[in-house]
C-alpha cells in the first residue's frame, strides 16, 4: 500500500471544494448528502469547514446496499446501515458526497435512491478523488483531485486520526 494523499493533502483539498461549494451555493441553502461510509466523512469533514449554518438541515447519508447493480453478484454486506435524509428532497437543492469517483455505479445507485425520495431541484455531484475507469456517462461537478490509477490499482479512504487516501492493490496480501 502506498499513501496518495497525507492528511494536510486531503485537508488542503477539502478546503477548496468547501471554497467552490461557498462561491456555487452561497444564496441556496443546499442539502448535504453523503454516500456511506467513505462519503460520509468526506460529507462530515465539508460540514465542519463550512458549519451548520450553511446547510438548510442536518447532514443526510444514503447507504446504497439495496440499489447496486452488482448485488446479486457480490451479495449484501451483512451489516447494512439504513440510509437516513431527514429532510424532504422535493425542490431542493442537494449536494451528494462521495469519496471516489470510478465507474459511476455508485453514483447511479444514490441517484436512484434520492429520486425514491422525491425530485429535487437539482443534484450536484462532490468527490474528493475522480479516478479514471468510468463505465457510466456520469461526471463529477466539484472535485478534489484527478488521479489516473492503474489496472489492478483502487484507491481507499482511511479514517485514523485524520483523512488520507491510499493506492492498494487488488487480490495480494498487504
Amino acid at each position: 500500500m502506498t499513501i496518495a494523499l497525507t492528511q494536510t493533502q486531503v485537508q488542503n483539498l477539502l478546503n477548496d471544494m468547501a471554497a467552490d461549494i461557498r462561491d456555487k451555493f452561497a444564496d441556496k441553502q443546499p442539502l448535504l448528502v453523503g454516500i456511506h461510509t467513505g462519503g460520509v466523512w468526506v460529507a462530515k469533514a465539508l460540514q465542519a469547514i463550512l458549519g451548520d449554518d450553511f446547510f438548510d438541515a442536518p447532514l443526510g447519508t444514503l447507504n446504497i446496499a439495496y440499489y447496486r447493480d452488482d448485488f446479486t453478484r457480490i451479495g449484501m454486506h451483512p451489516q447494512v446501515t439504513p440510509s437516513d435524509l431527514p429532510f424532504a428532497v422535493d425542490g431542493r437543492h442537494l449536494i451528494l458526497v462521495d469519496d471516489v469517483l470510478h465507474s459511476g455505479r455508485t453514483t447511479r445507485a444514490a441517484l436512484n435512491e434520492i429520486f425514491d425520495y422525491g425530485r429535487p431541484a437539482s443534484v450536484t455531484l462532490v468527490v474528493l478523488v475522480d479516478r479514471n475507469g468510468r463505465e457510466l456517462p456520469i461526471q463529477a461537478d466539484i472535485i478534489g483531485k484527478t488521479v489516473e490509477v492503474t489496472k489492478g490499482q483502487h484507491i481507499k479512504l482511511i479514517n485514523s486520526s485524520g483523512l488520507q487516501l491510499e493506492y492498494r492493490n487488488k487480490g495480494k496480501a498487504e
